[in-house]
């Protein structure tokens, strides 16, 4: 602990003493761009970041906000932790990626990068993104994001356009993405202990690979707004062209795998302002999935199934806002229906039908005391499973407490206090099994239950207009959660999950900071920190210590954007798995005219097949090295092409843009 402090007040101190060693007679500097809130903070992006962004991902990736990685070829955003999933939204609604590749960057405004989100945004979320962007009141907007890697057969393509006319706006936008990649490598080296007490041992080198897809999506949207009432509907359709297939030659056998899905949604928003600082907010979508998926594992013979997948979910909020002087009172309900039909024939022949459903009712006061900030709430939902002969019903709480108070003028201090539920993926409660080789089956357990969350999350944040430096602390323990379970029965191996009695917890100690070392023309991140993970079960103890960091830098030269990212990936302990996430590196060149933008992307430069997943198993009758790389990974450059044309275009206001439609389809599978 002492040795971490040390850096962190290092760095302050070095980042301080470097401020006053800039000249700055060319450069102004107008108030700060990031501005602390109790739940996270609000960040308002330079000109130059916003001229020389070409879409949502690309302006994201230039924050290099804590814990993330954004991937603006892959059009990806990755949490870097084990704290729950990424939330990006467009005014306060779910965002879609081609919403987010349509994004034009005249219309944002600011952004509320929330990293202890509160109640309102329900279970297993780390983050959220909120990019508030402008209303558009009149005139058109037309567009082309073109993504095109130029060593590997991989391409997203969006074209887009938008009216307005009166309080109406209508906009569509079509995608087509496309990927083949080859050279893929994999090896596993497992070792199996037989009831006799002999040990097996089982080499699986993959000698080629492919990857390969082909889809597209349609949006049409509509929306009537007014200074105090936003409707906004959206049909969405995404369809895959040819099946997203896999194939992995082996030294004897060869596997493959191939999944089509044809999903539909439709989504209605309302949002209204009344007097007295009242709002009340609506949303309903509802969601069809249909899958057709075939595998083979042929490891130690020929074992093949198809599925025949069918997905409807409903799901539906209203939120109500009171904005009094001492606090913002939030109440609001949500509740999700779904029901799933998933037929398995061949080798795994099954009928696996199930029905879910979620009523959640929250409330949060966030508010000041004086200097001091808080945020409290509490979460209350009752959730229901049903498939063939088994049947169950939860009821969870979610109470939730955020603290933080200035300490001196720069520096703040900030607590957080919550307790959650996580609960499994649908498909893992399904009562089906899939062989995934010779030795392996892979078992759903429909008796897996919800588990309790806590964590204590501790900041220390010191920042001016150009520089942020944050010390943090963490710890979440998880009891009687979901770990994996290897049962051994007459020389097979059955892997599961159970949570009867186990505990999984973890902490960390990092620390993160950004510098503006030539407002608006140069700035320099970097964050690095230990975490520990604990797995204790009946069956095994497992400890692991790693260390998790990565930097960037952003120059903005005129015209053209330089910038450079690297993080070493996330090494992780959960259950029996050591993960290792790969790794990025990548180079970035941007030039803007009027119109255009080229952008230029080498990523992993200077290495010819990088590693693209690492993991170990860690069971007392199962042990396993394994590792993944990709050729078209390597030295990998990507061209993008941004061309927007507008005319007439006026803002003022919110605009509210929404997606929260369904893809999870329930189906047991390998990995």
């Amino acid at each position: 602990m002492k040795r971490f402090l040390f850096f962190w007040m290092l760095s302050v101190s070095f980042v301080v003493s470097a401020q006053k060693e800039v000249d700055l007679q060319e450069v102004t500097v107008q108030g700060s761009k990031v501005v602390q809130r109790v739940d996270g903070q609000t960040i308002y992006p330079t000109r130059q970041q916003l001229e020389s962004s070409t879409n949502g991902y690309s302006l994201l990736s230039k924050l290099t906000l804590p814990h993330l990685r954004v991937d603006p070829v892959m059009h990806t955003i990755t949490a870097l932790s084990n704290l729950g999933s990424v939330q990006v939204r467009i005014n306060d609604v779910v965002a879609s990626k081609e919403d987010l590749l349509a994004l034009n960057m005249k219309s944002v405004g600011y952004i509320d990068f929330i990293d202890n989100p509160g109640v309102r945004y329900g279970e297993g979320v780390a983050c959220v993104i909120n990019i508030m962007v402008k209303k558009t009141v009149c005139g058109y907007d037309i567009g082309a994001d073109l993504t095109n890697t130029l060593t590997a057969v991989n391409g997203d393509e969006t074209v887009f356009g938008k009216y307005n006319h009166g309080k109406s706006e209508f906009g569509v936008t079509y995608s087509l993405d496309y990927s083949n990649f080859k050279g893929m490598e994999y090896e596993e080296l497992a070792t199996y202990e037989l009831e006799s007490g002999t040990k097996q041992h089982i080499l699986r080198r993959q000698l080629d690979g492919q990857e390969k897809s082909l889809g597209h999506n349609l949006q049409l949207t509509y929306s009537l707004s007014d200074s105090n009432y936003v409707f906004q509907s959206k049909l969405s359709a995404r369809r895959d062209i040819q099946p997203n297939s896999t194939w992995e030659k082996f030294e004897t056998y060869e596997d493959h795998s191939s999944t089509r899905t044809s999903s539909p949604a439709l989504d209605l928003y309302l949002h209204r302002d009344y007097k007295q600082h009242q709002s009340l907010t609506a949303n309903i979508v509802g969601t069809y999935i249909k899958t057709d998926s075939q595998a083979e594992h042929n490891e130690g013979g020929s074992y093949a199934y198809s599925v025949k997948g069918k997905t409807y979910s409903l799901w539906a909020e209203a939120v109500y806002e009171n904005r009094l002087k001492p606090f913002t009172l939030s109440l609001g309900t949500q509740y999700g229906q779904k029901f799933m039909n998933n037929m398995y024939s061949g080798d795994a022949n099954a009928s696996n039908s199930m029905r879910s459903s979620v009523l959640y009712f929250f409330g949060q006061l966030k508010g000041r005391l004086g200097k001091l900030g808080y945020m409290g709430g509490l979460g209350l939902s009752t959730r229901y499973y049903w498939q063939a002969g088994w049947n169950d019903r939860y009821l969870l709480f979610r109470p939730r407490l955020t603290l933080a108070y200035p300490l001196a003028r720069n520096l703040k201090v900030k607590y957080d206090f919550e307790v959650s539920q996580h609960v499994s993926q649908i498909a893992l409660v399904s009562d089906v099994s899939i062989k995934q080789n010779a030795m392996e089956t892979l078992v759903g357990n429909p008796e897996i239950r919800p588990n309790r969350v806590t964590s204590h999350d501790l900041r220390l944040t010191y920042s001016t207009p150009r520089i942020m430096a944050e010390l943090q602390g963490y710890w979440r323990l998880n009891a009687d959660c979901n770990m994996e379970k290897y049962i051994r029965e007459d020389g097979h191996f059955y892997q599961t999950q159970t949570n009867a009695g186990n505990e999984c917890s973890f902490f960390f100690i990092q620390n993160y900071n950004r510098w503006e070392a030539i407002p608006e023309h140069l700035s320099v991140t970097i964050y690095g920190g230990i975490y520990r993970f604990f797995n204790f079960t009946d069956d095994y103890r497992h400890t692991y210590t790693a260390f998790n960091g990565g930097a960037s830098m952003e120059a903005y030269l005129g015209k053209w954007t330089l910038s450079v990212y690297a993080d070493n990936g996330w090494n992780f302990m959960e259950g029996e798995h050591r993960g290792h996430q790969a790794a990025a590196w990548y180079l970035t060149a941007s030039y803007s005219l009027k119109n255009l933008t080229f952008s230029l992307y080498a990523q992993h430069p200077f290495c010819a097949s990088p590693i693209t997943h690492q993991t170990e198993v860690l069971n007392r009758y199962v042990q396993k090295e394994v590792s993944q790389r990709c050729r078209d990974f390597g030295n990998m450059l990507t061209l993008n092409i941004t061309w927007h044309l507008s005319s007439g275009r006026k803002y003022r206001d919110i605009q509210r843009t929404m997606n929260h439609r369904d893809t999870e389809t329930g189906i047991l599978q390998g990995p």
